[in-house]
């Protein structure tokens, strides 16, 4: 990104999306416009589309686990309370 000439863009947001943004940008030491800029070249590389594809591999592949936890959880809750 560095030496690229820079365009100014406007998007109207939710105001707890535009403030998840800036925490987030905030967290990553980034401004708000880097951070969108490195969200969608992200996007646009696939590398999100490949993080969700092995998360869901991930989540397939151990999903019995996930379902025996869920089970167990079930059964040390009292009837009528449920986590938040």
């Amino acid at each position: 990104m560095t030496g690229m000439a820079k365009t100014q863009l406007g998007a109207r947001v939710d105001e707890d999306v535009a403030e998840l943004a800036r925490k987030r940008a905030a967290d990553l030491g980034l401004s708000v416009g880097d951070y969108l800029a490195r969200l969608v070249q992200d996007d646009t590389s696939g590398l999100r589309a490949r993080a969700v594809d092995a998360a869901a591999r991930f989540l397939a592949e151990h999903q019995s686990l996930f379902d025996e936890a869920e089970a167990e959880q079930g059964r040390r809750t009292p009837p009528g309370e449920h986590a938040a």
